[in-house]
């Protein structure tokens, strides 16, 4: 079974900086499109950033662009997510999804119904 794991999400004071790690067990995450999403306080679920593992090729919402950075380490089977600069705006569980194609739709990558499987999430306080 496909299990994803997030992990160093925590309370961080305005202005800092945080990784999230999404580390994959049963399977590769070569063979993957790898998004990070989050969910605000009584908002839907949006897309933060995605990464096609095989290419490294990366797409990043506009609204986190100046700010987040994605990456994936294949050795490890991992995908990461920098965050800098965080604000309270940025408070929300975040969590990983993964979807295995070959066909990368960009319209879609950071549509939370285009990916298949899900890891628990992790809570990201901004807050002094």
């Amino acid at each position: 079974q496909l299990q994803l794991v997030e992990s160093g999400g925590g309370l961080v004071q305005p202005g800092g900086s945080l990784t999230l790690s999404c580390t994959a067990s049963n399977f590769n995450l070569k063979n993957y499109v790898i998004g990070w999403f989050r969910r605000p306080p009584g908002q839907d679920r949006e897309g933060v950033a995605c990464i096609v593992m095989a290419r490294g090729r990366t797409y990043t919402s506009d609204s986190v662009k100046d700010r987040f950075v994605i990456s994936g380490d294949n050795a490890a089977n991992t995908v990461y997510l920098q965050m800098n600069n965080l604000s309270a705006e940025d408070t929300a569980v975040y969590s990983c999804g993964v979807r295995h194609t070959s066909v990368v739709i960009p319209a879609r990558v950071l549509e939370p119904d285009w990916y298949d499987t899900w890891g628990q999430g992790t809570q990201v306080t901004v807050s002094s």
